[in-house]
């Protein structure tokens, strides 16, 4: 995992501190704490100088998760998916968080996108834990594929061709799981600026 530089204005001791642990000492249970991740120490300083004013949807993407959500569930799933080039070539994955054990990995196939991956992987995962009967809950680093998912539909604009016929194959037995199957499985956004890249990664950036 990548070293990251915790930036807090506001907190019990504002400055900038090296480990999740530390940042989360200084704004655990302080009112309104004001923190973010950044991936180097000159980062870190030019935003501690500059102070907290950076804009509200960069916020919502960094800000550190709140006192209800200091770590990742162990007992789940993370998904993710890899593509080389956009389009390119495609392929998904599922690990099981507490132990990183791959459940399953699909593709990679022609002419697909990052998106499409990500949505076909929840899809794979719901599809996956209610053939199992479990109650497992996964997780996703993509808000496009989460809101794909909620609305049942692949909304990518990727034109289909012969070469990417596979993939448009697959979208639509996704789409048709979600039309015909109800699920209980909660999913939920992985907070990568506080624990990381998604266990699911390819590692591939």
């Amino acid at each position: 995992m990548k070293k990251k530089y915790y930036v807090v204005w506001s907190g019990n001791c504002p400055g900038i501190y090296e480990t999740w642990d530390e940042c989360k000492r200084q704004t655990f249970g302080f009112p309104n704490a004001h923190y973010r991740a950044f991936p180097s120490k000159e980062e870190a300083e030019e935003a501690f100088q500059k102070g907290y004013s950076y804009p509200k949807k960069i916020e919502r993407e960094q800000q550190l998760v709140n006192q209800t959500l200091i770590s990742p569930i162990k007992e789940s799933i993370a998904v993710d998916a890899a593509c080389s080039g956009n389009p390119g070539k495609m392929e998904y994955r599922g690990v099981y968080v507490a132990d990183g054990c791959e459940l399953f990995h699909i593709g990679p196939f022609e002419e697909g996108t990052n998106n499409i991956g990500e949505f076909l992987a929840l899809v794979h995962a719901l599809a996956f834990l209610k053939k199992a009967n479990s109650r497992l809950p996964v997780y996703s680093d993509s808000r496009n594929a989460i809101a794909w998912v909620k609305h049942k539909k692949c909304n990518t604009k990727l034109i289909q061709s012969s070469r990417n016929r596979k993939v448009f194959d697959l979208i639509e037995r996704a789409e048709k799981w979600l039309a015909e199957n109800s699920y209980q499985t909660r999913i939920m956004k992985w907070e990568t600026p506080v624990w990381g890249e998604i266990p699911a990664d390819f590692g591939r950036k």
